[in-house]
């Protein structure tokens, strides 16, 4: 079995916490989907100050939320998260995970719900390494992307322009993007193609 990784400062150089706790101010309360073991969390919490949970279906990585001292919440988010009232945190995030999922629409929904703010992040599958991969007869692999096909826990492959026409079929307000190529710079110029990794600031329609 392999050990169960903990906290250390090795999350400080994760840009991509840095990218999440930009859009968090602090003393927020914070729920996190598919939290794996709270590294984020618990980042969040030492750089802002922020409470809340974490939430994972995975009995080793609840273990190791338990290690960083996170508290968490073992459920399947598929299901929807009945058990958190309308409005119960400021921000709601699911960092890299959405793409594990099914039920899409209806996590986002729930998101929606019970955060008056929600965070999303995911490879974007349109990158232009991943559009050579696949021109090469291959599915990708990369630092976004590290499964083989016949391993991956991602169900749902997708790219930044698929994600936004679901935000405007439902009704969802992108209040801001960041994207950033496969070093974790910046992209500007068609974030579609330069874009490995987005982030999006989603809220209700006002």
């Amino acid at each position: 079995m392999n050990p169960i990784p903990s906290y250390s400062a090795d999350a400080e150089a994760r840009f991509d916490y840095a990218v999440i706790a930009e859009w968090i101010p602090p003393g927020e309360r914070v729920l996190d989907l598919g939290c794996g073991d709270g590294t984020l969390l618990r980042y969040l919490r030492e750089t802002k100050n922020v409470s809340g949970y974490g939430v994972e279906i995975d009995a080793q990585r609840v273990l190791g939320c338990i290690r960083n001292g996170v508290d968490v919440i073992q459920i399947d988010i598929e299901r929807g998260l009945l058990g958190f009232e309308d409005d119960s945190f400021d921000h709601v995030i699911i960092s890299q995970a959405l793409q594990a999922m099914h039920g899409t629409e209806h996590i986002l929904e729930e998101m929606l719900r019970v955060g008056r703010e929600v965070v999303v992040s995911f490879p974007n599958f349109a990158f232009r390494a991943n559009r050579a991969a696949i021109n090469a007869g291959h599915m990708p692999v990369s630092e976004n992307l590290p499964y083989e096909w016949y391993e991956t826990p991602n169900v749902r492959f997708f790219t930044l322009v698929d994600f936004e026409e679901l935000c405007a079929k439902m009704g969802i307000e992108i209040r801001e993007r960041l994207a950033f190529d496969d070093q974790g710079e910046p992209v500007a110029e068609d974030p579609n193609l330069n874009g490995s990794l987005v982030f999006y600031r989603l809220g209700r329609a006002r």
